[in-house]
């Protein structure tokens, strides 16, 4: 495995604090099962309740916490919001907050013994956006982040600060002028989180904050897991790891069918759009959005992608490669036609276009899978044309 030493290094050589709070809130480490302060806690309630690695996988105890680990990864494949916040057991009784910190257990050991880095990082992703949406209304915040930050404070207001090395850690990774150091108010080695009333609120700020730091301490976790397993749990952990494998496969599928798609398969809206854009037209917000998911979708490279833009009055290469590289990396996926014509994205009217009247033609995705079975018919019937019959020449 690729210098994994050296890849835990690399995560590692970030702003921390150098002692980490008490916490014994146990509705807050069973929210929270990634958090350091509850690896005692869980491996106390393991003891207290006879919880050990074959009852986790295989005892009729943890059945409902299995149930909700592969809800946990099914949202980590399928879902752009990430896991559901929402568990299924009542986290405020004993039982429930058993139920949510092992299933998470469980899960970090499904993806673990996986294999696959890159499954990897997408549950961690999924588990971290889960948190940053209980933070932003949990009042357990301040010591969240007094655990993964350096230098934090919130003043009598409510308006919180960061110091300035953890949001220059943190930033990077995460979209948007805002987070642009050019943009926020620095004094002192500190940066204010400033509140923009309902868009975004500076608690808001602290848990998107946060969010980048909890992924990557839950991704080293499950990569430690992984170089840890031995044949016999690998084993036994098989069926799970197959399904969430399986569940990958479809979504990778659905993408490689959509790949090689040339530009005779564009739908109208794509060429619109990509038209408007060469003849120097400032395309609206969602239209761009929608033009780079379905770039991503059909698998042009990134490097196209940005092309498509160079014409916009406003193009700058180091913010369009910017942004196209988020759009790639979250996946973003196109909006419906529905949503394009809300928007003024759409580009036929009824009779322009005889695919997209088709009473079943709701997405674009669908009118090029479409194109492509007509063309695939296309070519079957122009081979057979062309095959001597029996008793032919």
């Amino acid at each position: 495995m690729r210098g994994f030493k050296c890849l835990l290094s690399e995560f590692s050589i970030v702003p921390k604090p150098l002692t980490i709070p008490d916490l014994s809130d146990e509705v807050t480490l069973a929210r929270y099962p990634f958090l350091p302060q509850a690896k005692s806690w869980i491996a106390s309630m393991a003891v207290k309740h006879g919880i050990d690695i074959d009852e986790l996988l295989d005892g009729g105890m943890m059945d409902r916490s299995r149930i909700r680990a592969r809800s946990r990864l099914v949202d980590s494949v399928d879902s752009k919001d990430g896991v559901e916040v929402a568990s299924i057991g009542d986290i405020h009784t004993e039982e429930g907050r058993l139920l949510e910190a092992f299933s998470f257990y469980y899960a970090r050991l499904v993806v673990g013994a996986s294999e696959d880095e890159r499954l990897i990082s997408r549950w961690a992703q999924a588990e971290a956006e889960r948190a940053q949406r209980i933070l932003e209304r949990d009042d357990s915040i301040e010591i969240i982040a007094n655990t993964y930050l350096s230098e934090i404070s919130c003043d009598e207001r409510g308006i919180w600060k960061i110091g300035l090395s953890d949001f220059i850690e943190l930033c990077t990774g995460i979209t948007g002028s805002r987070w642009r150091l050019p943009n926020c108010e620095i004094n002192d080695g500190w940066v204010t989180l400033h509140d923009e009333g309902d868009r975004y609120s500076s608690r808001a700020k602290v848990a998107r904050l946060l969010r980048e730091r909890m992924k990557e301490d839950i991704k080293i976790d499950a990569l430690d897991k992984m170089v840890k397993m031995d044949e016999s749990l690998l084993i036994r952990l098989s069926e799970p790891v197959g399904m969430i494998r399986g569940l990958v496969a479809s979504k990778t599928a659905e993408t490689i069918a959509l790949i090689g798609a040339g530009e005779e398969d564009w739908p109208p809206c794509m060429r619109k759009i990509v038209g408007e854009l060469s003849e120097g037209v400032n395309v609206n917000h969602f239209g761009r959005v929608f033009l780079g998911s379905m770039s991503r979708c059909i698998g042009l490279p990134q490097e196209t992608t940005v092309d498509f833009f160079r014409g916009a009055p406003d193009f700058s290469e180091s913010t369009t490669a910017y942004q196209v590289n988020h759009l790639y990396e979250r996946e973003y996926t196109p909006s419906g036609c529905s949503k394009l014509k809300v928007n003024h994205n759409c580009a036929v009217r009824t009779g322009d276009d005889k695919l997209c009247d088709q009473p079943w033609m709701d997405h674009p995705l669908k009118y090029i899978r479409a194109k492509q079975r007509r063309r695939k018919r296309q070519d079957s019937l122009e081979v057979n044309a062309e095959v001597p019959k029996p008793g032919d020449g």
